[in-house]
């Protein structure tokens, strides 16, 4: 599954949720993310362009691995997301495993989350919302499509936020503007 994304910042949120709900948008989630990166024992994920994390949204985990971008209009990639059993012991296991099998926590990002759904040219979008601890407040578009509805959703995910009055685009990843941020001088 690709997932075909953009992030903007210093959005109105008022007129965009107005928006969203003139759409028929629906508030399906306030949460808080909590995702501990890590770098792989075998390659440097920063030079490839991928991501591998575990994921903690309340009892709730998965892990989530992000391979290379390939569009810098979108930051489209392809994406596997795999649940893990719900708890705080199942999320504490992986992470010792990951440890165990070389695998190198690099930071912890978390981010409260406000996550609208709509339907759109055929295609379900996700809204979210997001407040994230050390960088800011952001508006980040989604849409989950098969390879060959790529083209067609990256122009439906462009035109929405383009209704939705975004403009200001942020291309890196939470990740990164974290890491940014814990290695600015004090």
């Amino acid at each position: 599954m690709l997932e075909v994304e953009v992030k903007y910042r210093n959005a109105d949120r008022t007129a965009a949720v107005a928006t969203l709900l003139n759409w028929g948008a629906t508030l399906v989630q306030d949460r808080t993310d909590v995702d501990l990166y890590f770098q792989a024992p075998d390659r440097d994920l920063k030079a490839s362009d991928e991501a591998f994390r575990l994921r903690r949204i309340g009892a709730k985990s998965c892990l989530t691995y992000k391979g290379p971008r390939r569009d810098t209009e979108t930051k489209t990639r392809p994406e596997i997301e795999v649940p893990l059993g719900d708890g705080d012991a199942t999320a504490t296991d992986m992470e010792r495993m990951l440890v165990s099998l070389g695998y190198r926590p690099v930071t912890t990002v978390r981010k409260k989350r406000r996550v609208y759904q709509f339907h759109r040219d055929g295609f379900d979008l996700e809204a979210c919302f997001d407040s994230v601890d050390r960088v800011g407040e952001f508006v980040e578009l989604e849409i989950l499509a098969e390879e060959s509805q790529y083209e067609a959703a990256k122009a439906v995910l462009l035109a929405a936020a383009a209704e939705l009055g975004l403009s200001e685009k942020e291309p890196r990843s939470y990740l990164g503007l974290v890491l940014e941020a814990q290695n600015a001088p004090a």
